[in-house]
């Protein structure tokens, strides 16, 4: 756990790096996961080795207690040592094993993985058990069903001993005994379970009983939680999860997670929530897992301007956060010209249940028809910490026609507006959105997405919070149910950002989705573009049936229908409506540079992706470099975006140092409109005083620690 002025260092690598003179001081303290933490040494009065002088595990890992976690303010999750490989993995989804076995292997494994990731647990049989640890690059070592308990013999140095706890009276006693066993390094048992244990000659005391409770009110247990244990869980992190279903309860346990399963529908349960959800932080922590009911349990995390990530069935994420990679972001293909056509845009959901992107979504990306027409899948960008690799594995296999959008609404799910229930669980005019865009503009950048899918709608003042705090944003989406008095409308916020209605939304059919387009289509007379959009549902239809919107849609105006990605789609409207929109997407623009490395085009400048593998490079290690835009006509420009070598994935020490952008009309006489000395950011972005220009320029005249410039993406903002 990184304190305030403390640095403890466990079993890892580091370095430090003293800045010039002239720039302030910071150490940056590199993971042998290849995190880096940076901190002003100012800051710090002492650095601790504290494996010499605590318990060790047999693998020479210090075995950590939950409130010594390494959990940087900016991170979802804590960080973990790399998984050890191979890892161990078991079969818990057999019917040889019971609800309380399950809850005991995934506490084991969050015990367990807190100190080193070394057990992987297979506990749903949808995908190919080979998909995530061959996309991690982790082989398995598989442990026997009949000899799972050999596995507590193993570990048996990192278990102080077991909780004893009953389901008789309720099941919600499972969770009570997580919590305490993630507290305490504790593994919870039944009475049955212990027999088991002893048959085996696995001596482990009891050191908490819960048996002697006589509470058989779900509220009342959670309440004894909250006055006996919730001061000592962690208040960044909340498991919501059905007490016989273990699936995050290895991350809970791994961090000092209480784990709950409220119900907020019931009045005394919903109070109680209330009391565990103010002590977190809004824009920082998040609820994992799901409710007993979606919307009033996501409502009641909005209204604290939290968000929930669905995970109910997500597992291993112990493992899979701790293959801390940088995310791979696919280049963009470039847009052609606007036309005067009908340009379409289909939403796929439900990507913003990370346990559809571990299970559902791998089988349905893998159908036949994708790659055949534009289609936009919702992801969650809370992968990016809670399993990058996942992210990479489908970007790695996406074509130019997979486009990739943010589930509801942002980051983790969130629903400022209920249009079922009529109701704003943030009221319209509350502050509480703030912290939760500013921490999706993070987490959309991260993971590359720049459409968000709201759920249900949002008010005036909630669409200026993301227009203020989410300026990678290219649009949002937001549902019409038509629960509403009449049809919701086209919005654009804040002169830039344009809301669009789903119309349809969650459609089970390509038909559904061809008779509302309809609706508009048969208006369609040729004289200007014309833009509409829809959703379908993923458990109705997959790419195999969305194909066939092509043939439908064509057939409603021969020749005039465009099916487009929603990167693309929101870039006509933009245009279409003279608005600001990125001018680096479009496909006449020219881009030129100074000298190149081998391999490294200039079209990786304005590629759209920032990551390592798409950043131009220069050729020569002097420091010094340029890259320039032509758009081949004016534009009013009045905005730009410059992504260094960290926005990719590399060390912050590559980030360019000076350099000035320029804007010219001729090519020849060249307007400077910013310069940067001493950049040590990884973005640079600005919006000026419009200015007509035909061209743009970036000129680095001191590149990184290594005298290569890297440029990973340039955006350019103008209107006609």
């Amino acid at each position: 756990m990184i304190m305030k002025r403390t640095i403890f260092l466990l079993s890892f690598f580091f370095a430090i790096l003293v800045a010039q003179a002239q720039q302030p001081t910071t150490m940056i303290t590199t993971l042998s996961n290849g995190a880096a933490i940076r901190t002003d040494v100012n800051e710090v009065e002492k650095i601790t080795f504290a494996d010499t002088t605590y318990n060790l595990n047999n693998n020479g890992y210090r075995i950590l207690e939950s409130d010594e976690l390494c959990w940087p303010e900016d991170r979802l999750l804590p960080l973990f040592l790399p998984p050890l490989n191979p890892v161990k993995a078991l079969d818990i989804s057999v019917s040889s094993f019971t609800d309380a076995e399950r809850v005991m292997f995934c506490a084991l494994q969050g015990l367990v993985n807190r100190n080193r990731p070394r057990l992987l647990l297979y506990n749903h049989n949808e995908e190919p058990r080979a998909t995530w640890p061959n996309a991690h690059a982790l082989s398995t070592s598989a442990v026997s069903t009949s000899t799972a308990y050999n596995l507590i013999k193993t570990y048996k140095n990192e278990i102080n001993g077991l909780v004893l706890y009953s389901t008789e009276k309720s099941n919600h006693y499972a969770n009570l005994a997580v919590t305490i066993a993630g507290l305490d390094r504790l593994l919870p048992v039944t009475a049955e379970i212990q027999s088991k244990l002893a048959a085996r000659h696995i001596d482990l005391p009891v050191l908490v009983d819960l048996t002697s409770l006589t509470m058989t009110n779900t509220r009342d247990i959670y309440n004894y939680l909250y006055e006996n244990y919730w001061s000592r869980c962690n208040h960044r992190l909340i498991i919501s999860e059905r007490p016989n279903i273990p699936y995050v309860h290895d991350i809970g346990v791994a961090a000092g997670s209480a784990c709950l399963w409220l119900d907020p529908r019931v009045e005394e349960e919903s109070k109680l929530l209330d009391k565990f959800l103010k002590d977190l932080t809004p824009g920082r922590d998040f609820v994992l897992g799901w409710f007993p009911e979606e919307r009033s349990g996501v409502g009641a995390t909005t209204k604290y301007g939290l968000s929930t990530v669905p995970a109910d069935f997500f597992e291993n994420a112990t493992v899979y956060t701790a293959v801390n990679k940088p995310v791979k972001i696919p280049p963009v293909p470039k847009r052609p010209k606007l036309e005067k056509k009908v340009y379409a845009a289909v939403y796929i959901s439900d990507g913003d249940n990370i346990q559809y992107c571990q299970h559902a979504m791998a089988k349905i990306f893998n159908q036949g028809g994708r790659g055949q027409m534009p289609m936009n899948w919702t992801i969650s960008p809370s992968l990016v910490d809670i399993a990058p690799m996942m992210l990479n594995y489908y970007y790695r296999k996406a074509t130019d026609n997979d486009c990739f959008v943010s589930g509801p609404s942002g980051m983790g799910y969130a629903m400022p507006y209920d249009a079922h229930n009529s109701c704003y669980y943030v009221p319209a005019s509350s502050n509480k959105i703030v912290p939760y865009t500013q921490l999706t503009q993070r987490y959309i950048e991260k993971a590359g997405l720049r459409v968000i899918t709201i759920w249900d709608d949002i008010s005036t003042v909630q669409r200026k919070r993301y227009a203020d705090n989410c300026p990678y944003l290219y649009g949002l989406t937001i549902n019409d149910w038509e629960r509403q008095e009449g049809r919701l409308t086209m919005k654009v916020q804040s002169g830039w950002l344009p809301i669009a209605v789903q119309y349809p939304c969650y459609a089970s059919g390509t038909n559904v989705i061809t008779s509302f387009f309809n609706r508009d289509i048969t208006n369609f007379n040729g004289s200007k573009p014309m833009f509409v959009c829809g959703q379908v549902t993923v458990w109705d239809v997959g790419p195999d049936k969305l194909v066939a919107l092509k043939t439908e849609l064509d057939a409603l105006s021969p020749g005039n229908v465009n099916i487009v990605r929603a990167d693309h789609w929101f870039s006509y409207y933009n245009e279409a409506s003279h608005l600001p929109f990125n001018l680096s997407m479009l496909e006449d623009t020219e881009v030129t540079s100074s000298a190149v490395a081998a391999g490294s085009a200039v079209e990786n400048a304005t590629n759209g992706s920032p990551s390592d593998g798409y950043q131009w490079v220069s050729g020569t290690t002097d420091g010094t470099g340029w890259v320039q835009l032509d758009f081949k006509e004016p534009f009013k420009i009045s905005r730009y975006v410059v992504r260094h070598a960290e926005a990719g994935g590399l060390a912050p020490q590559l980030n360019n140092r000076d350099f000035t952008v320029e804007t010219s009309l001729d090519g020849e006489t060249w307007t400077e409109v910013g310069t940067y000395t001493g950049n040590l950011s990884p973005v640079t972005e600005a919006s000026i005083t419009p200015v007509e220009a035909q061209y743009f320029r970036v000129s680095v005249t001191k590149s990184g620690i290594d005298g290569r410039v890297r440029i990973g993406d340039i955006e350019v903002y103008g209107k006609r």
